[in-house]
């Protein structure tokens, strides 16, 4: 009797373990190569012109067939990938939801979504407001990738919300890596804000975990390669084994997060924004 008892009180523990909602979003979750997030600067420094230039890189690199091979290469021949704009701390939207990626029809329909309207930009950058929503988005979302990476592109420093390295080290502890693309581009009123050593603030502060990388663009006519060669490196799951790049792309090296410095100052964003603040309330 205690024996069919036991083994009563069993299946009813696993029948309700099936039941649960966790389990069995567990068991329809999709299988993909890598889970991406594309999480794109759109703070008030990025002029109307650069966000377009931004949308248009993308979609043009999805449209590439090296791009298209990369993701046909995997284990699964698909990846599921997101793209979010961010500025402040509290400003982060989905401009296309999550999306399976696993042929040139699927990867023209992502780029076709990134077609809309563009909305108007922000006040702050929060690098590390960008980071802890972009982690998020991996929970519950349907995929189960062998790789779960936010690339992360902007023109400037964090200074706005928590510090940068912290977040970035939670996000880190979760498995997920982040690689980056910076974008040292500013030549207007902005620049007087901007950490001159934007890649090596990247390179410290920002990226992290297996194989992370970053790729820094100095000209926006630089963009569409740095977009392109970014995302086959990260859609194939390649780690790069070169700090420089060859000679026919000399302008676009790709460094790695072992490059760092031995120590820098992460808040420096948030230096510049306090003296910048203190010298116009002088004024």
């Amino acid at each position: 009797m205690f024996m069919r008892k036991k083994a009563i009180f069993g299946f009813l523990v696993l029948a309700t373990m099936a039941a649960s909602p966790s389990v069995r979003a567990l068991s329809n979750e999709i299988d993909v190569d890598v889970e991406l997030v594309l999480a794109v600067d759109a703070s008030r420094s990025m002029e109307s012109f650069e966000q377009k230039i931004q949308r248009e890189g993308y979609i043009a690199a999805l449209r590439q067939k090296e791009v298209i091979d990369a993701i046909r290469e995997g284990v699964h021949g698909r990846v599921a990938v997101t793209y979010v704009e961010w500025a402040g701390a509290t400003m982060q939207r989905v401009i296309v939801p999550w999306t399976i990626i696993d042929s040139a029809e699927t990867a023209e329909s992502f780029a076709t979504a990134l077609m809309r309207p563009i909305p108007s930009t922000q006040s702050r950058t929060s690098i590390s407001g960008a980071l802890e929503y972009s982690g998020r988005l991996f929970d519950d979302n349907g995929f189960k990738g062998i790789r779960r990476v936010i690339d992360v592109s902007g023109d400037g420093a964090n200074n706005n919300g928590m510090p940068v390295a912290p977040v970035r080290d939670d996000v880190l502890a979760k498995g997920i890596t982040i690689n980056g693309l910076p974008l040292m581009t500013q030549g207007n009123f902005y620049s007087d804000w901007a950490v001159r050593d934007l890649d090596v603030y990247y390179t410290n502060c920002v990226i992290g975990g297996p194989g992370s990388f970053m790729i820094p663009v100095n000209s926006w006519d630089q963009f569409p390669e740095a977009v392109r060669r970014k995302l086959v490196l990260e859609l194939a799951g390649r780690t790069p084994d070169v700090v420089k790049a060859s000679s026919d792309v000399e302008k676009l090296p790709v460094i790695l997060a072992q490059a760092k410095a031995q120590s820098y100052d992460c808040m420096s964003g948030e230096r510049i924004w306090q003296r910048r603040m203190q010298d116009w309330e002088s004024r």
